[in-house]
C-alpha cells in the first residue's frame, strides 16, 4: 500500500491478518462466496428455463404460422359464373345496379 492509499483509505485500510477473528473472518468470506456462487447458480437455471419456454412458445408460433399458410395456399378459389355478372348504370348521377339479388329468394 502506497502513501497515497494510506491517506485515502486511512488506518483501518489494511487489517492485520493475525489475531482470534481472522480465521472467524475467512470462514465468513468463504460462506459469503458460496452463498453467492450458489444463488449465481439459482438465477443461470432460471434463466434458462425461461429461454426454453420462450424458444417453446416461438416453435408452437412458426409450427402454426406454417400451417396456416400452408391451408392458405390450398385454399380453392371460387371462380364467378357467368351469371354474376352485375349490370350498373348512371341514373341522374348516381350508379343502379342491377343483378346482385341472389336468386332462390
Amino acid at each position: 500500500m502506497t502513501q497515497s492509499d494510506r491517506l485515502i483509505f486511512g488506518p483501518s485500510a489494511r487489517r492485520p491478518s493475525s489475531g482470534l477473528l481472522a480465521p472467524v473472518m475467512w470462514l465468513g468470506g468463504v460462506i459469503a462466496t458460496l452463498l453467492a456462487m450458489a444463488v449465481g447458480a439459482v438465477l443461470a437455471v432460471f434463466t434458462a428455463v425461461a429461454v426454453a419456454v420462450i424458444a417453446l412458445f416461438a416453435a408452437v408460433l412458426v409450427f402454426f404460422a406454417g400451417l396456416a399458410m400452408g391451408a392458405r395456399r390450398k385454399a380453392v378459389i371460387r371462380t364467378r359464373r357467368a351469371d354474376d355478372v352485375i349490370e350498373a348504370r348512371k341514373v341522374d348521377g348516381a350508379w343502379v345496379a342491377y343483378g346482385w339479388e341472389r336468386p332462390g329468394r
